[in-house]
């Protein structure tokens, strides 16, 4: 983990916030319903903190390695831009992502919560790991969260974000009223 200084220079480049989702966005329990899908579970604050960074002009997406119809149906609710799921190449679909955007990797933060995480994490300028990821992924971070995956450390990495580049203030104005 980095010191809070760094840290904070490094979210003040942020554009883009790439997620892992199960255990990122929901706390990685998976329940199996009918047919081929399944069902999950997402944090309104973590939702909420997305729809913050969207407002502030930043940019977010998904990587997953599974496919659900809840991410897609979650993703457009909040304006995801980038939704990349059943990716069994994560690194490729990072590069992919980082050139359609024209975006280079120290202006894109990473969250994750597995080991399948940590190569995305090195390559971003900002990786990041949920209060409960595996040991070898929190090691590999640059930044732990205090809470864990969906129960609000996606919005604690937006707040991080946007107060490191000086938006937060701002976008409070309008519930501080």
């Amino acid at each position: 983990m980095l010191e809070h200084s760094e840290v904070k220079r490094r979210a003040a480049r942020i554009r883009l916030l790439l997620l892992d989702c199960d255990g990122v966005l929901t706390d990685g329990r998976i329940t199996l319903v009918g047919g081929a899908d399944e069902e999950k579970s997402f944090h309104t604050r973590d939702g909420h903190g997305l729809v913050l960074l969207h407002r502030a002009g930043l940019r977010s997406g998904i990587i997953s390695g599974r496919t659900s119809s809840a991410v897609v149906r979650r993703a457009e609710d909040l304006g995801i831009s980038h939704v990349r799921q059943g990716a069994l190449d994560k690194i490729e679909v990072f590069k992919d992502l980082l050139a359609s955007e024209g975006f280079d990797a120290g202006e894109v933060a990473f969250v994750g919560d597995d080991v399948t995480d940590i190569p995305l994490m090195l390559r971003s300028g900002l990786g990041v790991a949920v209060a409960d990821a595996t040991p070898d992924t929190r090691d590999a971070a640059h930044y732990v969260t205090t809470l864990n995956g969906g129960f609000g450390a996606v919005r604690e990495v937006c707040e991080l974000i946007l107060k490191a580049q000086g938006l937060w203030a701002g976008l409070m104005k309008r519930y501080l009223v």
